[in-house]
This record gives C-alpha cells, structure tokens and sequence, in this order.
C-alpha cells in the first residue's frame, strides 16, 4: 500500500512539472525584454497604435504602456493576417491586453507576432 501512494506521489508531481512548463509565463510589457525567445504572454495598455499600410508587409502595431517612439513592447500584426482581427488598430486602442506567443526582438524592442485573434485578449 506504501508503494502504491508514493507511486501515485511520484506520477502526480511529475504530471504537475511537465503542465507547469507548458503554460506561457505571464510578464508586464516592461519583463518582456528579459524573455526574447521564451513563449509567455504579455499585459499591458495599448498607448498607441498604428496601421501603416504603406510599410512592407502592411504591419499594424499596438504599442504596451508606452507611445511610439518610446515603446517597450509591441504586438504586431502583419497585413496577410490583418483581416481576421479587424481594425485592430482601432479595436484595441487604450485598452488593457494580454498577447501570447513567442517574444522576439526588433530593433531592441521585444515583440509578439500575432497571426490568430486568439492570442490577444482584452482585459477587464
């Protein structure tokens, strides 16, 4: 009876450890910057936003806690993926977001990448 208890101990701490690790980590715009490379999700207020339609790849950015120039994180969502979240630029403008997947970096500024308008959430 003692094996089998520290058998199920054993199985339900390794199942705990190999869940824990697949969750992203949840960071503020300002953390990102300490994770390029790691898949997490991001919080923070869109203080700016822009479509640029005329730039390579017709990027929209949505820019965390700080406006363009000075941003520190940005969500960006290329234009082949533009028409499944809308105007997005406009949609997410001054609101509290989370964004998940893999941070890069650009420029020195850490960014996401959103392909799927699953992967960012508005916050209440």
């Amino acid at each position: 009876m003692r094996k089998i208890i520290l058998s199920s101990l054993l199985f339900l701490s390794v199942v705990g450890v190999a869940a824990s690790q697949t969750k992203a980590a949840h960071l503020t715009a300002a953390e990102a910057k300490n994770h390029v490379g790691e898949r997490a999700t991001v919080c923070g207020k869109v203080a700016s936003s822009h479509y640029a339609q005329r730039s390579r790849g017709e990027p929209t950015f949505l820019n965390l806690d700080e406006p363009y120039p000075r941003e520190i994180f940005t969500i960006v969502i290329w234009g082949n993926d533009r028409a499944k979240f809308g105007e997005s630029e406009q949609k997410y403008r001054d609101k509290n977001v989370c964004v998940t997947g893999t941070i890069a970096s650009y420029r020195g500024t850490p960014e996401i990448a959103a392909s799927q308008p699953e992967q960012i959430n508005l916050v209440k």
